[in-house]
């Protein structure tokens, strides 16, 4: 066979088999990394610096994947930051039932507290569930939520909160001002503002999670794994 005949073949595999990873996403999701290709990606849970402090079930590779309609308003969100020399980072979007379900039974082992200095050090591991940090459901299971924050995108920095992602306290609350620095309100209010204009609604709980308003599987908890 020629070699050019066969460098031809050799294209025309890589391609099909491009295809055919690509289709094992459902009907209108997208890989949110590939959709936003100069957002930053920190996929927590795809590693051991969580408050699990192992991989979760479910995360069997570093992406990101979202409903294609949450991307598209994201990509939107980004052009404009991307405008002040800003852009996105997200720590996690859609999220399979079985990870969800991984932090249920994570909850429930009360003497294993090897983050707790990190993300809970003010509640008690046993008032998880009760405290709302830990449920059975999440909207992430539906595809169109999505946890990030904010960077500078000339060094990578993330906009100071006033907390770290997934810190469990009354910290991470939207309504915390008094707590907050004058510079740590402002990045709040400029997170939030942004994301309410691109469609989203935030869990007062966490800053840094939002829902779109409009999302398209409203009913669904998806449990495809994230690869």
């Amino acid at each position: 066979m020629p070699a050019r005949q066969k460098t031809f073949q050799i294209i025309i595999l890589l391609l099909i088999g491009q295809f055919i990873f690509a289709s094992n996403l459902p009907e209108g999701f997208v890989y949110l990394d590939e959709f936003i290709p100069n957002m930053t990606l920190e996929l927590r849970y795809y590693t051991n610096h969580n408050f699990l402090g192992v991989r979760v079930d479910g995360y069997e590779g570093n992406r990101s994947i979202i409903s294609k309609k949450a991307a598209m308003a994201l990509k939107n969100l980004q052009k404009e930051l991307n405008s002040y020399g800003l852009g996105i980072k997200v720590y996690d979007s859609y999220r399979p039932q079985k990870a969800v379900d991984h932090f249920v039974r994570w909850a429930k082992v009360l003497d294993d507290t090897l983050t707790k200095s990190e993300f809970y050090p003010t509640v008690d591991k046993k008032n998880l569930f009760k405290e709302g940090y830990i449920a059975l459901k999440s909207s992430h299971t539906r595809g169109s939520t999505v946890d990030l924050t904010i960077i500078n995108i000339k060094n990578g920095k993330k906009l100071d909160m006033g907390s770290d992602f997934d810190y469990f306290g009354k910290l991470s609350q939207i309504h915390t001002p008094k707590n907050l620095s004058m510079e740590q309100r402002s990045h709040r209010m400029l997170l939030q503002t942004l994301m309410n204009k691109y469609g989203f609604n935030n869990y007062s709980e966490e800053w840094w999670h939002f829902t779109l308003r409009d999302e398209p599987f409203p009913k669904t908890y998806f449990n495809f794994p994230v690869k």
